[in-house]
């Protein structure tokens, strides 16, 4: 039996970063810390964030978390990190001082250079080795385009005086001040710079992306040593790194080939795992790597939803029908049943299985009696439709890789609070929605990865163990309204796509 101890898991989202300390073996969290930070948009579909906002937040939230458990540097074993996937940064080896705001992974300035690159014939070339298309979603467009509109960048790079990462290695590079230049198979999986096969960078694709392959960090294991630091008032290693989204997968405990979850924070990201073999998708969805541990890949296939939680934000702070996401569940449950209301919410394009850079929001069916409440169902509806549309796709890409069994989305993220968004989910899917004890996932997946590489932490299966059901919500719909609610919904996307606009 694993020995008693604590580890502290960094989540750094898109909208926020918290801390969580957790007691191993079994992952009680004991102390939290949050805190937001700004957004940036300069332009239309470019959002952008402060680096120095991802690394101030990440560093107080972590001493926050530790001051309030009362723990001192040496109770703690490790630190695991998750993060905000694709976004990318660029800094100076010698100051750590980035060169330019981070773009964040909802950007989209890049649209016309991967429209280039494909019409080139490159897709195919880039989806064979990366698993990915070529979407302004990835990190390798957002490096070049940086290298290139800051002066002297690409000289500078050429020289080796620049590096490149994802959150979670600028965040290391920080940590361990500038003597870790290191990123996890799971975070280099996301660049379109890696093959996922060989498990290695791609000299090819560093050249047809034109970003120096000299700038790219490091690819350890998921459990790994990635260094030490002093952040927290003595010598603290940090011991796991994973992207976001695959570490809620191993929080969820998806495990084995056909176990699906799918996390909803500002986006929505559906994974399926799908073993130790990557499964080329015939609907658009991204192969990619689920986890690495003990230098051996698990894959998984993924969708991806822009907008999420973000169409609660903008009901927020856009339109200011609501003063917090939690009335939007309340406030949607007071619309007129009769209604049928649908938002498409392209704010920055559409994802899975679409992929329409240019597609823009868009509302049908308004009438003069639509108000507030109509506004906040059609909302979050339009997770449940899109989620909808990915998990369709995902199930018949799976035909043939895992044993058929009961269809069982596992849920997590800050919109599954809301009951009634899980039940609209679990109506429009007709199939159970799980909902676990631990809904922080994402933090789970990370403290997990760092318990496991300190030895306090069982092996995966192990892990599984402790996943607890905290409400199963079960399809109460019929099978003819799900039907015609979900047509009404495909309508909708086919007038919104930009290609019929």
């Amino acid at each position: 039996m694993p020995a008693i101890g604590h580890v502290l898991a960094l989540d750094q989202g898109t909208t926020s970063t918290r801390a969580i300390l957790y007691r191993t073996p079994e992952l009680v969290p004991v102390a939290m810390a949050q805190r937001e930070f700004t957004q940036h948009f300069p332009a239309s579909g470019w959002v952008e964030h402060e680096p120095e906002d991802l690394w101030e937040s990440s560093l107080a939230v972590m001493r926050e978390a530790v001051a309030k458990a009362g723990l001192r540097p040496a109770e703690i074993a490790g630190i695991g990190i998750a993060n905000q996937r694709e976004t990318a940064l660029v800094w100076d080896r010698r100051s750590g001082r980035p060169i330019h705001r981070a773009i964040v992974w909802q950007d989209r300035r890049t649209a016309e250079t991967c429209a280039a690159l494909r019409e080139a014939g490159h897709a195919a070339r880039v989806a064979e080795a990366t698993g990915l298309l070529i979407d302004p979603y990835f990190s390798a467009t957002k490096i070049a385009w940086i290298l290139d509109a800051v002066p002297g960048a690409r000289e500078a790079a050429a020289r080796g005086e620049l590096a490149f990462g994802t959150v979670d290695s600028f965040l290391l590079w920080r940590l361990t001040e500038g003597r870790v230049h290191a990123t996890d198979a799971t975070n280099a999986a996301r660049t379109l710079l890696f093959d996922i096969r060989r498990g290695q960078w791609d000299a090819g694709l560093c050249e047809l992306f034109r970003v120096p392959i000299s700038m790219l960090p490091e690819v350890r294991d998921c459990a790994a040593e990635f260094g030490s630091t002093g952040v927290l008032g003595g010598a603290t290693p940090v011991l796991g790194i994973a992207g976001d989204q695959q570490a809620a997968t191993l929080g969820q405990a998806c495990i084995r080939p056909g176990m699906v979850k799918a996390t909803y924070g500002t986006g929505c990201f559906a994974l399926v795992n799908t073993g130790d073999q990557p499964v080329a998708s015939r609907h658009r969805l991204l192969t990619t790597i689920a986890y690495q541990l003990g230098g051996r890949r698990t894959y998984a296939l993924e969708g991806a939803i822009f907008v999420a939680g973000a169409a609660v934000q903008w009901l927020r702070d856009g339109l200011r029908l609501i003063r917090d996401a939690a009335e939007s569940g309340v406030l949607a449950a007071r619309s007129d049943p009769a209604a049928r209301l649908y938002l498409v919410p392209a704010f920055v394009g559409l994802g899975v299985p679409h992929w329409d850079s240019e597609a823009r929001g868009a509302i049908y069916g308004l009438t003069r009696a639509s108000g507030p409440a109509d506004f906040a169902r059609a909302a979050l509806e339009s997770v449940g439709y899109q989620t909808r549309d990915l998990i369709t796709a995902m199930q018949s890409d799976m035909v043939g890789v895992a044993e058929a069994g009961e269809a069982v989305l596992r849920v997590d993220g800050g919109m599954v609070a809301s009951d009634w968004t899980m039940q609209f989910l679990a109506d429009i899917l007709g199939a159970p929605v799980d909902r676990p004890v631990l809904q922080e996932t994402t933090a789970l997946g990370a403290a997990y990865l760092a318990g496991l590489q300190a030895g306090l932490c069982p092996e995966p299966e192990g892990f599984a163990q402790h996943w607890q059901l905290q409400r199963r919500f079960l399809p109460a719909l019929s099978a003819e309204l799900r039907e015609a609610a979900y047509q009404g919904w495909r309508r909708a996307v086919r007038r919104t796509l930009s290609s019929v606009a």
